[in-house]
């Protein structure tokens, strides 16, 4: 996972971040950024966004109700059975699409945010069972922000920040999770979890 942090900000011009606030008050790591309606990002539309990390490095996601039409048995067909359902690889986002991180859980304590694990796709599956590592949800691509960048979107209105699970991460009906999400919130958010994905058939 480091690795693939340090490659997405080698990948972000530093000229372009110099114009976003230089601090943040608090990590959102294991937090979801929800894309709002009008968020301008087509990369991002209405997306489900799980931040693994965010420090004043940048921070580091997976989009997560992005599924693609990959299946798991095209690619990486020893590792089909620990795959949850969908069984295909998501789309974790715009950076390095060519890169592979897998994501697991089960009753062990991983080292990732909720407790998840990192999962290296060229060991054997057969090893899940030594960590206790029970369902797999293997992405290709991440988000990335720069530092600071993230907080600016937040500051603009682009994101909503809510709590997040590892649930969200393992949800077996992507296409529903962004309203799943919205619709759990206590507040004027949840009002969007009715709005459409196609808003010209209204």
């Amino acid at each position: 996972m480091s690795n693939e942090r340090s490659r997405f900000l080698r990948y972000w011009n530093k000229e372009q971040a110099t114009d976003y606030p230089r601090s943040m008050t608090s990590s959102h790591a294991g937090r979801i950024v929800i894309a709002r309606p009008d968020f301008a990002d087509l990369h991002f539309d209405m997306t489900v966004t799980m931040l693994l990390e965010h420090n004043e490095e940048g921070a580091f996601g997976l989009i997560l109700n992005r599924p693609s039409d990959v299946t798991v048995q095209e690619t990486f067909e020893q590792w089909i059975e620990p795959v949850g359902q969908p069984d295909v690889l998501f789309a974790g986002g715009p950076v390095s699409p060519e890169s592979i991180v897998a994501l697991g859980r089960g009753p062990s304590q991983g080292e990732l945010v909720h407790d998840m694990h990192a999962v290296d796709l060229d060991s054997q599956p057969t090893l899940l069972a030594a960590e206790s590592i029970e369902e797999v949800r293997i992405f290709a691509g991440y988000a990335g922000w720069a530092p600071g960048q993230l907080e600016g979107e937040i500051v603009n209105g682009g994101w909503w920040v809510v709590d997040g699970t590892a649930d969200d991460v393992f949800f077996s009906e992507p296409d529903k999770l962004w309203a799943a999400v919205l619709r759990r919130q206590r507040d004027e958010m949840a009002w969007y979890a009715h709005y459409p994905a196609d808003t010209s058939v209204n």
